[in-house]
């Protein structure tokens, strides 16, 4: 399961080369842009500590968007900056979604009891694990994606999905 936005994600490629060029009103849209983006993906891999992911994701997207060599690829340059960050961010602590089976019993955005006892779970996974379940329920990346993203071996995504699925189906039980 794959889940999309509604909001229009894609930022324009001249707005992208105007912020290259110093721009500073294409550089707050270009951010602006990014940000709901960005901010899934950081929250849901460093959970508390997501809006320090974000922040430290956005302001490294503002001084090296100029190093981006395509103004296109501006999507996929600052998620796998956001993986990193949220990563890093989170290694203190620990937590998200998992595979299709128990994404079917997550609960609704309502159900604030369940949304905790699902969170309570999801704290036993580490960062890392945590990391690839976004990427795979959410991204929809391969693991091939993954792999490259993260910058580790294919058999290392596997065998994360594989602990963080175990890990939370344990802990979800009890």
């Amino acid at each position: 399961m794959v889940v999309t936005s509604s909001e229009n994600d894609e930022v324009d490629r001249r707005t992208v080369i105007r912020a290259q060029r110093g721009d500073p009103r294409a550089l707050d849209e270009v951010l602006r842009q990014l940000m709901p983006y960005l901010g899934r993906i950081c929250g849901a891999i460093a959970l508390d500590h997501g809006d320090d992911a974000l922040q430290e994701t956005l302001i490294s997207v503002m001084r090296h968007i100029g190093s981006l060599r395509d103004p296109g690829a501006v999507r996929g340059w600052a998620r796998r900056i956001a993986v990193r960050e949220s990563i890093r961010q989170a290694k203190p602590a620990q937590a998200v979604p998992t595979d299709p089976e128990v994404l079917a019993t997550t609960p609704s955005p309502g159900d604030a009891e369940a949304a905790v006892d699902v969170r309570d779970a999801l704290q036993s996974l580490s960062p890392d694990q945590r990391a690839v379940l976004v990427l795979q329920q959410f991204e929809g990346l391969s693991e091939e994606e993954m792999a490259d993203l993260l910058g580790v071996a294919v058999g290392t995504v596997k065998s994360r999905l594989s602990r963080a699925r175990e890990a939370f189906r344990t802990e979800w039980i009890q």
